[in-house]
């Protein structure tokens, strides 16, 4: 059985399809205005496309960044969705573009929900893949997530973050995670153990 989320989706590449075939870009552009400016209908749909411009060719998307940023915080959950999974692309096709925003990526990173903080969190690690400049900036954002994380997502942003760490910033990082490890479920602090190269310390019962 087809549902209306497999109809909109399948909507959603072929439009994609289209606008990357035709070179629309007033019609690209005016997907992402609607992720900030259109009504709920519009701006899911228009969610839906960047969402699939951003897995077939995320450079065609790197100039509405702010608009991706200012829908980190929408009430739309389909808008907050296709913002989280557009930075990080962009950060990595077009990291500059993304920099310039930093000082708003940061502001209130605590009071975001999960799929928005997913987000900065692996924008901020392609970032610093990119450059080792952007570290110290973001380190302080990094730890937070890190020491504030759930276990499922401490597994997720440990191998997303550290990797992309260099020097004493991955030092302090992968410290930060180790000292985690007895605050968390046994299963995920096992599988952060076993990415750390560490063995995890039996528990006081």
């Amino acid at each position: 059985m087809t549902t209306k989320t497999n109809k909109a989706s399948g909507g959603a590449a072929k439009e994609a399809e289209r606008l990357l075939e035709e070179g629309d870009t007033a019609a690209i552009a005016a997907h992402a205005d609607n992720l900030v400016s259109g009504g709920r209908t519009a701006a899911t749909q228009s969610a839906r496309v960047i969402s699939e411009l951003v897995a077939k060719k995320p450079d065609t998307i790197a100039a509405y960044v702010d608009r991706f940023v200012t829908g980190l915080r929408s009430e739309n959950k389909r808008v907050v969705q296709a913002s989280a999974e557009a930075l990080p692309a962009v950060a990595q096709v077009a990291p500059a573009r993304v920099a310039k925003h930093l000082d708003r990526l940061k502001e209130g990173f605590e009071e975001l929900n999960d799929v928005a903080q997913d987000g900065i969190v692996r924008t901020f690690a392609n970032l610093c893949a990119a450059s080792v400049a952007y570290q110290k900036r973001l380190e302080p954002v990094l730890k937070q997530a890190l020491s504030s994380a759930d276990g499922k997502m401490l597994v997720g942003w440990t191998k997303t973050v550290l990797p992309a760490l260099k020097g004493e910033p991955h030092a302090n990082a992968k410290e930060v995670v180790a000292g985690r490890l007895g605050t968390i479920d046994k299963a995920h602090a096992q599988e952060i153990a076993e990415f750390l190269g560490i063995k995890l310390r039996t528990r006081a019962r």
